[in-house]
């Protein structure tokens, strides 16, 4: 599932691509056709990402809630003859540009009150000016999940996944299963801190890095990280490999029905 930065930049590159003009809307696939007709041939007004929701407004108070789920894809480029017409749940376009919007978990017309009522029931995202993390350690510090578990809640921190996860533990030398009770306040602002610096240059180069200058491969003469993620990592995928900062091996188990990667040299605090 894509992570928080991902859809910023989906959410960025709309705005470049549509903002102020008029735009075709439709649904090839037909299960957004009576919508899509609602707003074909009206403004693109904007694009905006909270978490891992993106909301489009074509046309005052017109709303598409997008969550791509586990398998949706945004493609966003150049117009081109329609492909695969049965799996194109929503087109965009002008005479310059297209979005297709393919397998999403979520796509609705919402008002903005609907709007308003999705966001209500999620955290502080990181990527955003107005976030509060006091909003998230107040779930977090009364909390006996682990902190690997409370991470990946979306009413923690909007638009955290698993590789911001597993890297932000890492960094701050955390074992994944500690209880979020047994986190002070100051270790819990470190990993806030971690998610808003780490997320932000991710949102702009497209992949995530999160190896401080020490640890990259320039640095250490290892060769580069070869990865269909790409970018840098201490843990995420990594294991059975070397850890970068104690060589000891990268442990890796099914938690919660996803991969959890962390170093047990490294992370020894519980």
């Amino acid at each position: 599932m894509p992570e928080g930065h991902v859809i910023h930049r989906l959410a960025g590159g709309l705005e470049a691509a549509f903002g102020g003009q008029i735009v075709r809307v439709t649904s090839p696939q037909g299960r957004f056709a009576e919508a899509a007709s609602l707003l074909d041939g009206r403004r693109f007004v904007a694009a905006e990402a909270y978490g891992k929701h993106l909301f489009v407004e074509i046309g005052e108070g017109a709303l598409i809630h997008v969550h791509l789920g586990l398998i949706g894809k945004l493609r966003l480029g150049e117009p081109q003859p329609v492909l695969r017409p049965e799996t194109l749940r929503l087109r965009i376009e002008t005479a310059n540009a297209v979005a297709e919007l393919r397998g999403p978990q979520t796509c609705a017309l919402i008002t903005p009150g609907e709007r308003d009522h999705v966001v209500a029931g999620l955290g502080p995202d990181p990527l955003r000016a107005d976030a509060d993390g006091e909003r998230g350690w107040a779930r977090v510090g009364r909390s006996e999940r682990p902190i690997a578990s409370l991470l990946l809640d979306q009413r923690v921190a909007a638009g955290v996944g698993n590789i911001f996860r597993c890297e932000a533990l890492f960094r701050q030398r955390l074992h994944p299963m500690t209880p979020g009770r047994e986190l002070n306040r100051r270790r819990w602002n470190r990993i806030w801190d971690d998610f808003v610096s780490l997320m932000a240059p991710a949102v702009v180069v497209g992949r995530i890095d999160t190896v401080r200058d020490e640890h990259t491969p320039e640095a250490m003469g290892r060769p580069p990280r070869v990865d269909a993620h790409g970018g840098e990592v201490y843990v995420y995928r990594r294991a059975g490999m070397p850890c970068l900062v104690c060589g000891q091996r990268v442990h890796a188990q099914t938690f919660e029905a996803r991969n959890l990667y962390w170093c047990n040299r490294c992370q020894r605090s519980r």
